[in-house]
């Protein structure tokens, strides 16, 4: 019994064909490389995950590079300017 309830549960999980096809193309459209391919250039659904993780990590990395960057600034600045402020909401 507990068996065939987690087949059931697993089945139910599962991800059909039709919606993983829709999910891969709604990766497609958001990553830029893959965005501005002619259409007739078909990419794998391997690539656009791919494309997907390599995104992602240069998405971390200018996060990283610009809370950098905001916490140089606000180290050069006033602690109780305005300017001070809007940077620390920044770092929020």
């Amino acid at each position: 019994m507990s068996n065939r309830r987690s087949r059931q549960s697993s089945s139910a999980s599962r991800i059909s064909d039709d919606q993983m096809i829709d999910l891969v193309s709604k990766l497609r459209q958001l990553l830029p490389e893959i965005r501005e391919r002619r259409r007739s250039d078909k990419v794998s659904a391997s690539k656009v995950l791919q494309e997907t993780c390599n995104y992602i990590r240069k998405l971390h990395r200018e996060v990283d590079n610009l809370s950098d960057r905001l916490s140089q600034l606000l180290d050069s600045v006033d602690e109780d300017s305005p300017e001070a402020a809007v940077i620390r909401s920044l770092l929020m």
